[in-house]
C-alpha cells in the first residue's frame, strides 16, 4: 500500500479538514514534474512505476563501516537485491507471488479468563495445532519466507541496540574535523534486514481466552479444543456501553399507519426495526440483479427520517460507469443483502464499545466482521446517522455507508471498486474466512508516561530509506497508521491518503469505526490479524484499485494473520509555528510512545515515516526525532521511510551518525528540543531546521572542549 507519508490530510467531509485535489500529501501545490510527495523529480530518481528497483541502502559499504558493527556476511541477502518490476514501491501492482511477511503484535491477554478444569487441560489442544488447522489451504509453512527471497528480503532477530561508532573514540580536535556537511550518509544506520520482523520474533500466546478487558465473540471451547469457529452465545444489550445492533430487541421505529377514525389525525405505531430491515433485504436478496434505485428504496424504508438528506447519485453513477466486462456489482448486491441478514446468526453476544480512557480489546472472526460490514453497507445501524454534538454517538466515527453513496467523484468510484471486491470475496461460497482479528485500545497512564527530561536510553537501531513503503518493505514490523483521532479518517468520505488507502486495501479495518471512540492524546489502537484483499496505485486523485491481492502470511496461534497495525494520530497545526512548543512536543512523544511501547517480549521493530507531515503541517525533521526518541524509550528499532524525500533521508542519516558519535541519550535530545523550540519561539522569522540546529550546537560544544 502506498504510504505517501502523511495521513494527516483527512480530506473528510464529515470531519471538517479540507484538502484541495491539486495539493500534494505535504499540502504543497503539485506541478506535473513533481513526485506524489510534492518533491521535484530529478533525472536520477527511480521511476517506481516502470523500472526495476535496486535499493541504495544495500550498496557496498565502506571499510570504516565495519568498525560500526554493521558488516554483512557474504551469505546475507543484499538490501540492494533487485526486485521484480511488478513490486511497486509506491503503490503499483504487486503480483500475488510476492509474499507479505506478516506482522503480529498480540495483546497480552492470554490466560486472563476463567480457570480451566484438570479434565479439560488433559485434553487441551496445542495452540500451534489450532493455527495449522485453520491455516488457509494456499499457505505452506515456508510460503512467505520463500517468497521473501524472491522479493530480495530477509529477516533478522538482532536486538534494537545501534552499532558502535568509531568516532566515539576520537579526541575532541579530531572529532571537530568531521563537520556536519562531511558526515558520511548512512554510516551508522543499519540495514533493513537488521531489524526484527515477524514471524521470526513471534512469541507463544497460549490458548485464546477472555478477561474483564478482553471480549471474545467466538466460542472458546470450540476454538481451543475442536479447531472450529462458532459464535459465542450471549445476550443482547441495548446500552450506552455497547454497540446498538440493528437486530436488537430494543431497536424500534415509528411508522405511519393511516388516519384515525375521526379522520383528524394520522395514526402512528412502533414496530421492531429489524422486521422492516429483514423484509427489505430479503426482497433484495431474491432478485437476480439489484439497481441503485433498489438499494435506495430499501434503505429509506428503515431510515425515513433522512429521505430528503441522503443522496445515492454516487452509487448510481458507479454502477453505470464501470465497464460491462467487469461490472458484476448488480448481481453481487443480492449476495451482500443475504450476508447482512445473517447477522443474528453470527453475532450473538453484545459488542462492547472501546471507550476513551478504558484499555480494552475485542476479538472477533472474519465472518462476523463481514456480516457487520454488510449491514454498514445497507445503513442498518441505529443511532449512527448524525454527527451532531447532541447525538448519542457523536464521539464515534460514522459507520453506515451513506456518505460514500452520494456526491459522485472519481475517488468514490475507486473506493467502491475496492469495497465491492471485498464483498465479492467474502460472499463466495468457496471463501475460507478462517481468521480472527483483535482490536485493542491502549492507554498510556500518567504514571507510565516517561519523564523525557531524564531518560537515559541511547538511540535505537535506525534504517532510513527514500525507497519502498511501510506496508511492503515494512511487512512483519509494527506498521504505523498515520491516523485520524476518528479512526479510519475519511475512508467513507472523500479522503484518500495513507490511512484511508490502508482501510480500503484491508476493509476489515473499517469495522473498528463501529466500536472505537475518538482517540485521546494518550491513546492508540492496535489491530492484529487483518487480511489484505486488494492492490492499488496512486493516492488522492490518482488512486486506482489495481486488482485482487492474495495474502500469503502465516497465522499466529490465535488464527490471526501476522500483520499488525498501530493507529496513532498526530496533532493538526493550523499554523506551522505552533508545533515548536514543548507542551505539543511532549504530547507527540507520549502519543508515539503509547503506540511503540512493547506489550510483551521479543516484539518486532517499527516501520514508520513522515507522521503528521502533510496537511497537519508537521515538521518532518522534528517528527523524525520525536519518533526516534519514542522508539529508544520502547527499546525497538526503527525503519524510517521518507517516501522519495532524499533531503530528509540524508539529513536524518547524518544527524543520527552525529548523535551516535556523541553518545546522545533521549535526555540529551529532549534538552536539544527545548533549546530549539525556545529559539524558534523568539524569532519572528525563524530559519534553519532542527538538524542544522543540533549539528551547530554539538559543533559549538566541541569547540569549547
Amino acid at each position: 500500500m502506498a504510504d505517501r507519508g502523511n495521513k494527516d490530510s483527512l480530506e473528510m467531509d464529515d470531519q471538517g479538514n479540507k484538502k484541495t485535489p491539486d495539493m500534494t500529501d505535504q499540502g504543497n501545490k503539485k506541478t506535473p514534474d513533481m513526485t506524489d510527495q510534492g518533491n521535484k523529480k530529478t533525472p536520477d530518481m527511480a521511476d517506481h512505476d516502470s523500472k526495476t528497483q535496486t535499493a541504495d541502502m544495500g550498496k557496498n559499504r565502506s571499510p570504516e563501516m565495519a568498525d560500526h558493527g554493521n558488516q554483512k556476511s557474504p551469505e546475507m541477502a543484499e538490501e540492494g537485491t533487485k526486485n521484480p518490476p511488478e513490486i511497486a514501491d509506491h503503490g503499483n501492482r504487486r503480483p500475488p507471488e510476492i509474499a507479505d511477511h506478516g506482522n503480529n503484535h498480540a495483546p497480552e491477554m492470554a490466560g486472563h479468563g476463567s480457570q480451566r478444569t484438570r479434565e479439560m487441560s488433559d485434553h487441551r489442544n496445542n495452540s500451534s495445532r489450532m493455527k495449522d488447522l485453520l491455516q488457509p489451504d494456499f499457505q505452506s509453512p515456508t510460503c512467505h519466507q520463500e517468497k521473501a527471497k524472491q522479493a530480495g528480503c530477509s529477516f533478522s532477530t538482532s536486538s534494537s541496540a545501534p552499532p558502535s561508532v568509531a568516532a566515539v573514540s576520537r579526541g575532541p580536535a579530531e572529532r571537530e574535523e568531521s563537520s556536519w556537511a562531511q558526515e558520511e550518509d548512512g554510516a551508522s544506520c543499519c540495514l533493513l534486514d537488521d531489524l526484527k520482523r515477524l514471524p521470526q520474533c513471534s512469541k507463544q500466546l497460549g490458548p485464546l481466552n477472555f478477561s474483564r478487558t478482553h471480549t471474545v465473540l467466538i466460542d472458546l471451547h470450540f476454538f481451543n479444543y475442536e479447531a472450529t469457529l462458532k459464535p459465542q452465545e450471549g445476550q443482547d444489550t441495548w446500552s450506552s456501553n455497547f454497540v446498538k445492533m440493528p437486530c436488537s430487541q430494543g431497536s424500534y421505529m415509528t411508522v405511519k399507519a393511516g388516519m384515525s377514525k375521526n379522520l383528524c389525525q394520522q395514526q402512528v405505531t412502533q414496530v421492531w426495526r429489524w422486521d422492516v430491515i429483514s423484509k427489505q433485504l430479503s426482497s433484495l436478496s431474491k432478485k437476480a440483479a439489484v439497481t441503485a434505485d433498489d438499494v435506495e428504496r430499501a434503505i429509506m424504508k428503515y431510515n425515513p427520517k433522512y429521505k430528503s438528506q441522503w443522496s445515492f447519485d454516487g452509487l448510481s453513477a458507479f454502477l453505470k460507469s464501470v465497464p460491462k466486462v467487469e461490472n458484476y456489482f448488480s448481481t453481487l448486491l443480492p449476495k451482500v443483502a443475504a450476508l447482512a441478514l445473517k447477522l443474528p446468526d453470527h453475532v450473538k453476544k453484545a459488542i462492547p464499545l472501546l471507550q476513551r480512557g478504558r484499555p480494552a480489546a475485542i476479538t472477533l472472526s472474519q465472518v462476523q466482521i463481514s456480516c457487520l460490514l454488510a449491514n454498514a453497507f445497507f445503513c442498518t445501524f441505529p443511532h449512527r446517522n448524525t454527527t451532531s454534538s447532541k447525538a448519542e454517538y457523536y464521539s464515534f466515527p460514522s459507520i453506515n455507508f451513506t456518505s460514500l453513496f452520494g456526491n459522485w467523484s472519481g475517488r468514490k468510484r475507486e473506493k467502491l471498486r475496492a469495497i465491492m471486491h471485498y464483498f465479492k470475496v467474502v460472499t463466495d461460497d468457496n471463501a475460507k474466512l478462517n481468521g480472527l482479528l483483535t482490536f485493542e485500545r491502549c492507554c498510556l497512564r500518567a504514571s507510565d508516561a516517561p519523564d523525557w527530561r531524564s531518560c537515559k536510553e541511547t538511540l535505537p537501531k535506525l534504517h532510513v530509506t527514500s525507497l519502498g513503503t511501510i506496508e511492503t518493505e515494512g511487512t512483519g514490523m509494527l506498521q504505523v497508521d498515520f491516523a485520524s483521532s476518528w479512526i479510519g479518517g475519511g475512508v467513507l468520505g472523500s479522503g484518500l491518503v495513507q490511512e484511508e488507502i490502508l482501510f480500503l486495501l484491508n476493509p476489515e479495518l473499517i469495522v473498528s469505526r463501529l466500536f472505537t471512540e475518538k482517540l485521546e492524546d494518550n491513546e492508540c489502537l492496535v489491530i492484529t490479524g487483518c487480511q489484505q484483499f486488494s492492490r492499488h496505485s496512486g493516492f488522492g486523485d490518482t488512486f486506482e484499485w489495481a486488482g485482487p491481492h492474495e495474502d500469503c502470511l502465516q497465522m499466529d496461534e490465535w488464527a490471526r494473520w501476522q500483520r499488525q497495525i498501530v493507529a496513532i494520530d498526530a496533532l493538526n497545526f493550523k499554523h506551522r509555528m505552533e508545533q515548536y512548543n514543548m507542551r505539543h512536543v511532549i504530547r507527540e512523544l507520549n502519543k508515539a510512545y503509547c503506540g511503540f511501547k512493547s506489550r510483551g517480549n521479543n516484539e518486532p521493530d517499527i516501520a514508520t515515516g513522515k507522521w503528521g507531515c502533510g496537511a497537519f503541517n508537521g515538521d518532518p525533521q522534528l517528527k523524525a526525532v520525536i519518533q526516534l526518541m519514542a522508539a529508544a524509550k520502547a527499546n525497538r528499532g526503527l525503519a524510517f521511510f521518507t517516501f522519495q524525500d532524499e533531503e530528509l533521508k540524508r539529513g536524518l542519516q547524518q544527524i543520527y551518525h552525529l548523535l551516535l558519535s556523541e553518545g546522545a541519550t533521549v535526555e540529551k535530545l529532549y534538552r536539544l528540543l527545548e533549546d530549539f523550540c525556545a529559539v524558534q519561539g523568539r524569532s519572528r522569522d525563524p530559519h534553519g531546521g532542527l538538524f542544522e540546529f543540533i549539528s551547530s550546537t554539538i559543533r559549538h560544544s566541541r569547540s569549547q572542549l
